[in-house]
């Protein structure tokens, strides 16, 4: 079975972010694989260990998301993709426009990303690809099972509930937490990553690819912290007075009623 990952590198969720002239400064921050990510390319792993095939994972952005890719490698994917390209916007309208040229010619069995990044959290490049390559999409998935008659059976996280979901392959899945327990890379893992498939494209390596309707379909106007959180009030009196007291409160200074 061929199947491929979507990686995204994204801040460490345990950075602390600053802005300098409404830009992410992101001098000495430690950069990870996508945590729902590594859900996915965990799951990619077990399906070929079970059934065998091979894992490639696929990534676009700068040079040093080969940093992410290489972790993946020793985590057990078989082969890496980076596309890297300034001339690709960061919107994810122009990033399944990549991703659906690049993959098209390959012709995968089963797709599998995030449910989302971290960063962003907009969730639309891997519904987006699997409207673009025409296969069947499931968001948000926390157990995935390839029968012998090929087909998949997924159970997804549905607002507290679960629904299962009978799909035929090729399709694209996006991995909720409680997929799996992503594997730790280890040592003969990394020694071994080094030697594995990693190819480094640009726009012009991709045969398939057309700069018709490429343009950014979104941009943004603004990048703010939120507000500093102000210290927590006391209301005093008895329970008539605090509640005309927090009325006003929301009324004047809240401004929320």
């Amino acid at each position: 079975m061929d199947i491929w990952v979507l990686l995204k590198q994204t801040f460490d969720t345990e950075e602390k972010i600053t802005l300098v002239n409404g830009n992410i400064d992101d001098t000495g921050v430690k950069y990870i694989v996508n945590p729902y990510d590594e859900y996915a390319v965990e799951e990619a792993i077990r399906i070929v260990e079970r059934q065998g095939g091979k894992v490639t994972v696929l990534s676009i952005g700068p040079e040093k998301t080969g940093e992410a890719l290489r972790t993946a490698l020793a985590m057990g994917a078989d082969e890496a993709v980076l596309i890297t390209d300034d001339r690709i916007p960061q919107d994810e309208w122009a990033i399944v426009h990549v991703l659906t040229a690049y993959l098209t010619g390959h012709k995968p069995d089963l797709i599998l990303g995030g449910n989302f990044s971290v960063d962003h959290g907009a969730g639309q490049v891997a519904i987006r690809l699997a409207h673009q390559l025409d296969i069947p999409h499931v968001g948000s998935i926390t157990k995935l099972d390839i029968t012998a008659d090929g087909k998949a059976v997924v159970q997804r996280d549905a607002e507290g509930d679960i629904e299962i979901i009978e799909t035929a392959i090729p399709a694209l899945f996006t991995a909720q937490q409680g997929l799996n327990e992503p594997r730790y890379p280890t040592l003969p893992g990394i020694m071994k990553a080094k030697k594995k498939p990693f190819r480094q494209l640009t726009l012009d390596d991709i045969p398939s690819f057309s700069w018709d309707d490429f343009a950014a379909r979104t941009s943004r106007l603004e990048l703010s912290l939120p507000p500093a959180r102000q210290a927590g009030i006391l209301l005093k009196g008895d329970m008539h007075e605090q509640a005309l007291d927090l009325v006003r409160r929301l009324h004047e200074d809240a401004k929320v009623i």
